[in-house]
């Protein structure tokens, strides 16, 4: 699938995402809570460790790909094995549709990196995209077109070439000049450009996105934003707990910044807190006390 024809299946990909949350107010988190009961309540649950198919070569690529993901989420052995071998030969093979969106979304709750990185390489796939620069080149053109589904699909798809090391520190830099550019733009489709910008920088999840998530949090004027970047810097996304823990004294700093609304500052505590895995109250004293002696155990 060339990239003019998976812009055409963008709208049906993205829309599945777990990622995709909106609203404000308190919903986040238990969207968040949502989407990581997917691998569990979303799937058949099976009483002993899931088998590969003995049949794996004889199915299509669509039928492959489902019965691997499906069996990755299981833990099965060898599941996330053969996704990473086979996964450029489904390129543009694959068929977006409800079992797959499911069995995605639930991969990319995955506890285990290994299966969240299979359900990358199999959106990937799906959109047809190669692994290499000139990728970027082509799918940042489209981050500026002026049709709106082409750019969601284009800023979610540089997160999923960022994250496999694709030209990664440009595309952070090309997504943080995004969500800056159009903060000025009071419209609902920019508003929600930056949602995605925030999205694919937590989905590509190196240190570096840190910068750009806090800024969008502080300093978007969209509370749909802000609330997107605290989810990526709580839990939601790439980024590991030891990067999570980095912005920890940002977050307490958010927590009474004068600037921000008593919603952000919700939110800035509601990060400490699923960062740390400490239950303290809503108190900047108090988690500014308890940072001056942390501890973290792993």
């Amino acid at each position: 699938m060339g990239l003019p024809q998976c812009v055409a299946v963008a709208l049906g990909i993205v829309a599945a995402l777990i990622f995709s949350g909106s609203g404000t107010g308190g919903a986040l988190w238990g969207k968040i809570a949502s989407a990581s009961s997917l691998q569990e309540t979303g799937l058949p649950k099976t009483a002993t460790r899931p088998q590969l198919p003995s049949d794996l070569d004889r199915l299509n690529p669509q039928q492959q790909a489902e019965a691997l993901l499906e069996r990755a989420i299981a833990r099965a052995d060898g599941a996330t094995q053969q996704i990473e071998m086979r996964a450029d030969g489904w390129r543009g093979k694959l068929k977006w549709d409800g079992q797959l969106s499911e069995l995605s979304s639930a991969a990319l709750n995955s506890k285990d990196e290994n299966v969240r990185d299979c359900a990358i390489e199999v959106q990937l796939a799906a959109y047809g995209l190669r692994k290499d620069d000139s990728t970027i080149d082509l799918v940042m053109r489209q981050a500026e077109s002026s049709d709106h589904s082409r750019r969601v699909w284009a800023l979610w798809a540089l997160g999923l070439l960022g994250n496999r090391g694709i030209e990664t520190d440009r595309v952070v830099e090309i997504l943080g000049e995004h969500l800056k550019n159009f903060q000025g733009k009071p419209d609902a489709r920019s508003e929600d450009a930056r949602r995605w910008a925030v999205e694919s920088l937590a989905l590509i999840g190196t240190t570096a996105t840190l910068t750009p998530l806090l800024d969008a949090m502080h300093n978007d004027p969209s509370p749909m934003v802000r609330e997107r970047a605290a989810a990526s810097l709580a839990e939601s996304g790439m980024l590991s707990r030891n990067q999570r823990l980095l912005a920890v004294p940002q977050l307490i700093s958010f927590s009474d910044d004068p600037s921000l609304d008593d919603q952000t500052h919700t939110w800035a505590f509601q990060a400490l807190g699923a960062i740390t895995r400490e239950r303290l109250p809503n108190n900047s004293a108090v988690w500014r006390d308890w940072y001056q002696h942390k501890s973290f155990d792993n």
